[in-house]
């Protein structure tokens, strides 16, 4: 392995990890602090793909470009996502997790046959703007695309903007006190089913995003939120629950794990994931960070 591709597995390594953070930071936003089993997450992730195909065309007509359909997306991504809490998550804290699982599991058939009677069952390409589509020069040979470095740079900060948010606002305060204890934070005054509907809604936001940036490079097919789902669990998993720093140690982790496995050792590619969370969890059965 020469030194330029060593380079590019490495900072294929980070944006897949840090992609991958950005999917399950909002997973373990509602698994762990507020209890909910949600397999629809993925789904969202899906939304978010769509949405970078379908939306894009729509705001270039009056005038918007590439930054303009984030912010589009992301606020239907609010919207979408306060409604399902109100509509169905709100009835599942109390329930049993085979409850939130049959309920969740069947918001993902909602969604795929919505997808495909909106859209279709093909499979689409998301073009990346014009001025991030072009490479970086590694040596006389070997280019790296500045979208994959773009997809990064976003993922860093919105992972800065959670940290902000979780350990210095009054709002992240009230979100970790909520999730060790809702009782004593409803004695409070504080209204937690609106505080939970606010997670709800930053988690769905935050999985649409990731695929929305992620669109123009893994491009947009049918069920595409499901495979994600299931790596996303297994960064909540070894970063342990209710934890943004685990998932993002995690993530990154994951990432260099699966891309050089991809290199090294290609026929046992799909199984280090899990053969690492398995090792990991005989370790530290609840995973590597406590929540926080």
């Amino acid at each position: 392995m020469t030194l330029a591709t060593f380079l590019i597995q490495c900072l294929n390594s980070l944006q897949y990890g840090l992609l991958l953070f950005l999917v399950a930071s909002g997973l373990t936003l509602i698994f762990g602090i507020m209890g909910v089993i949600n397999l629809a997450h993925g789904s969202f992730y899906m939304i978010g793909a769509y949405m970078a195909f379908a939306l894009a065309p729509l705001v270039a007509t009056v005038g918007g470009g590439f930054f303009a359909t984030l912010v589009v997306g992301v606020v239907l991504a609010v919207a979408l996502g306060y409604v399902l809490e109100w509509a169905f998550f709100s009835f599942l804290y109390e329930r049993e997790h085979l409850q939130q699982v049959l309920m969740t599991y069947g918001l993902i058939l909602v969604f795929e046959e919505v997808r495909s009677l909106l859209l279709g069952d093909e499979v689409h390409g998301v073009q990346a703007p014009a001025w991030l589509s072009g490479s970086l020069a590694l040596d006389d040979t070997m280019t790296y695309p500045v979208y994959r470095l773009f997809i990064s740079v976003v993922c860093l900060a919105l992972a800065g903007g959670m940290y902000l948010v979780f350990s210095r606002t009054r709002l992240g305060m009230m979100i970790r006190a909520g999730s060790t204890n809702r009782e004593m934070v409803q004695s409070l005054g504080i209204d937690i089913q609106f505080l939970y509907r606010v997670v709800f809604a930053a988690g769905v936001a935050i999985a649409v995003l990731a695929g929305m940036v992620a669109a123009p490079v893994s491009s947009v097919y049918p069920g595409m939120g499901n495979t994600v789902l299931i790596v996303c669990f297994v960064v909540v998993v070894i970063g342990g629950i209710g934890s943004i720093r685990g998932a993002l140690v995690a993530a990154l982790i994951i990432g260099v794990v699966d891309t050089f496995g991809k290199v090294l050792l290609p026929q046992a590619a799909g199984v280090l994931v899990y053969v690492l969370m398995a090792l990991i969890l005989l370790w530290k059965p609840d995973g590597l960070f406590r929540a926080g």
